[in-house]
């Protein structure tokens, strides 16, 4: 974890910041998809439709999305460090307490909570890296931190998945809690105080007046909405996967459909691959391949064939995490004016869209099993697919430095 320092910053400080960005990339991550794998057994459990169990997943993104902006303002008034260790020693205590919730609705008033309290890394963690250290090291520091939030995406759903054949979902649920309690340990026992800080006014309309900006332009607010669908999409179909594997005609032991989540791999290397392809053949043919590749991988999922259905979920990882890795760097070169803000715009729309759609597939998945939830996803990439065709028609009205330039990611998230 090498990174250039900034003027009068020791390497060992900025050492010292990545590594704990990187655990809070792993707590955080890890606690908000940590149901995810669980779906299937909170149905069972609680005698839950696939619906309603999904809103274990649906409600924490959600509430995450809305608390974005808000705490994002907060973290300029008091400061990103007291945010995002309050954000993750919060989230972390209310993990612990999940296995123990008597009934479903009160594990999701739970999930809810959570997410609220989740949003302060996310919101926050880019500006504190940006803030922190310097021109030169900024990559490779939001690469770490990028990292950590996608093996912590992916550990929030192996642990659990591998522990439900041993054991119950509390257990489970308790496993990766304890997991992420180690991480936030380690996070705020590493995390230097900010230097680079400093407080600035972040009134209602100072806000307002930031997110006003990025909504009047068209091509951001097509961004926002292919992210809003996409992601929604996504989420989608990793969080029905697990019914479809464990009913026939599959029938697959718990542990090994969880094992499916190990495809995130693909997304973390499609991103890298995504980017370097950005900058050679441009944002909008990129994006379009993903979309495509998405649209491809979905086709595949449909036949009752569990290597095609295997390959074809590889297939949406890469095409999704690929098409959120240019959309995101997209956001950064076309908002000249206030990028904090339409990053923070983006990543509402990028977690309402799981939290509102992945919870209402579910109703398309319980009348028609995987074809009509194949349907929802189709008309979801649909959807992008027309949001990318306005994209490609300004990109053609625009300078060329602002669909190819390379752009450090606009607060790039796991998924």
């Amino acid at each position: 974890m090498t990174t250039t320092a900034m003027p009068g910053v020791a390497p060992s400080h900025e050492r010292r910041i990545t590594t704990a960005l990187f655990a809070a990339g792993l707590t955080t991550f890890a606690s908000m998809y940590s149901a995810q794998a669980l779906l299937p057994s909170l149905s069972s459990a609680f005698g839950a439709t696939p619906a309603r169990a999904a809103l274990a997943v649906s409600l924490t993104t959600g509430f995450l999305a809305l608390a974005i902006v808000p705490v994002s303002a907060l973290s300029s008034r008091i400061g990103r460090t007291r945010v995002m260790i309050g954000s993750a020693v919060t989230s972390a205590v209310i993990g612990l307490l999940l296995p123990f919730s008597p009934s479903l609705d009160v594990l999701l008033a739970g999930r809810a909570l959570q997410g609220l309290a989740l949003a302060g890394v996310p919101a926050v963690a880019m500006a504190y890296l940006a803030e922190e250290i310097g021109a030169e090291g900024l990559g490779a520091a939001m690469g770490i931190y990028v990292a950590g939030t996608s093996i912590g995406g992916l550990a929030g759903r192996v642990i659990p998945a591998v522990t439900l054949d041993l054991t119950s979902w509390r257990w489970a649920e308790a496993a990766v809690s304890v997991a992420a309690a180690a991480c936030t340990v380690w996070f705020v026992r590493g995390l230097p105080e900010s230097r680079g800080f400093q407080a600035r006014p972040a009134g209602i309309r100072t806000v307002l007046s930031d997110l006003g900006t990025p909504l009047r332009n068209p091509g951001l607010l097509a961004l926002f909405g292919i992210a809003f669908v996409l992601m929604g999409a996504f989420v989608s179909v990793y969080n029905f996967l697990g019914y479809r594997l464990t009913e026939p005609p599959f029938e697959l032991p718990a542990t090994i459909s969880g094992s499916v989540f190990l495809l995130y791999l693909a997304g973390t290397a499609a991103s890298a691959a995504a980017g370097r392809l950005a900058d050679r053949l441009g944002r909008h043919r990129m994006l379009a391949a993903s979309v495509a590749t998405m649209g491809l991988g979905l086709a595949l999922t449909i036949p009752n064939h569990l290597t095609a259905v295997i390959f074809g979920v590889l297939l949406c990882t890469a095409g999704f995490f690929g098409a959120h890795t240019v959309a995101s760097a997209w956001v950064g070169s076309m908002a000249t004016d206030n990028r904090g803000a339409a990053s923070s715009l983006y990543l509402f729309s990028y977690y309402l869209g799981s939290a509102i759609i992945g919870g209402a597939a579910g109703i398309a998945y319980a009348d028609a099993d995987w074809i009509g939830l194949a349907v929802c996803v189709a008309t979801l990439i649909t959807i992008a697919a027309v949001l990318l065709c306005t994209l490609a028609t300004r990109s053609r009205q625009l300078p060329r430095h602002l669909d190819t330039t390379p752009e450090l990611p606009a607060r790039s998230q796991g998924a």
